[in-house]
């Protein structure tokens, strides 16, 4: 069984990928691009594509939400895999957000001020390891958002460890202020309480 190669049947195949301008993509471009993948992000001015990802990470993103919702006063929100816009040239997707409940508008909504977040959540993946490490913290604290965790797999038990940071009001930089293995209890940016445990659970 099988068919013949035809030379329009390879160009259909082709995919035509638009030509980045000299002075690279903005967020206006990354809503009105046509048939962008799914999840698309914006890095100083370049598109990012995502890989499929591991069980973990869909996991810990669930298990974080759950737990930040939890305990969110009714004053904030908590966002998964949204658009932030932090300049022209930089539209990153956190997996997870914590941002002002003012700033949601409309279900339509696809997009985030950088002003309106008081946290970011990065949960590390094997192709975006140097992002969410460096690129993403960098630009996140550069942009004024107070608060940044990135988490990891770690242990036997490929259980979640929460890296937690605060940005310096002088430095505009972040700290590291702890590192989680079974628990978050935190009171910054609220009152959080997260058994990381409970991932088993998902």
């Amino acid at each position: 069984m099988g068919g013949t190669m035809t030379a329009e049947s390879v160009e259909h195949r082709r995919r035509h990928w638009p030509v980045p301008p000299v002075d690279g993509y903005t967020v206006d471009d990354l809503f009105t691009l046509p048939d962008l993948p799914p999840h698309t992000e914006l890095i100083d001015g370049s598109l990012v594509f995502v890989s499929p990802q591991r069980d973990f990470h869909t996991t810990a993103i669930d298990l974080l939400v759950n737990g930040l919702r939890r305990t969110s006063p009714p004053y904030l929100k908590i966002r998964r895999e949204m658009t932030v816009v932090l300049d022209r040239h930089n539209g990153p997707e956190p997996d997870i957000c914590v941002l002002r409940a003012d700033a949601v508008k409309s279900r339509r909504q696809t997009r985030f001020e950088a002003a309106d977040v008081l946290l970011a959540v990065e949960v590390v993946s094997p192709d975006s390891e140097a992002r969410d490490r460096d690129t993403k913290p960098h630009k996140y604290a550069a942009a004024g958002i107070a608060h940044f965790w990135l988490v990891e797999m770690a242990g036997e038990t490929d259980h979640p460890a929460v890296q937690v940071y605060e940005r310096g009001q002088a430095t505009g930089t972040y700290s590291l202020t702890g590192i989680h293995h079974e628990h978050v209890k935190l009171t910054a940016p609220y009152d959080i309480d997260i058994d990381l445990t409970a991932i088993d659970e998902f």
